[in-house]
């Protein structure tokens, strides 16, 4: 049996920079969910602001619908399958 190579595109300035790019965008969402989860905890200790904890969850839900789950791509041509 051969083992199959694994296949590797030659890295491109612009490929590096695409990756770079997606590094950061996911740094500043990693942390600004870390953030928003600090807020919520602060919030969340004061027992008062129930609506403020929603609409905290209803944003974080959103950043990970969108840059986790790549939601945009349902209504795209690019993400379809079939």
């Amino acid at each position: 049996m051969e083992l199959e190579k694994k296949r590797t595109t030659p890295s491109t300035p612009a490929l590096a920079q695409k990756r770079a790019a997606a590094y950061r965008l996911g740094t500043i969402v990693l942390i600004a969910l870390a953030v928003l989860t600090a807020i919520e905890f602060a919030v969340g200790r004061s027992g008062t602001a129930i609506v403020a904890l929603l609409i905290i969850g209803l944003f974080k839900a959103g950043l990970i619908l969108q840059y986790y789950m790549h939601i945009s791509l349902l209504w795209s041509d690019e993400g379809g399958h079939g």
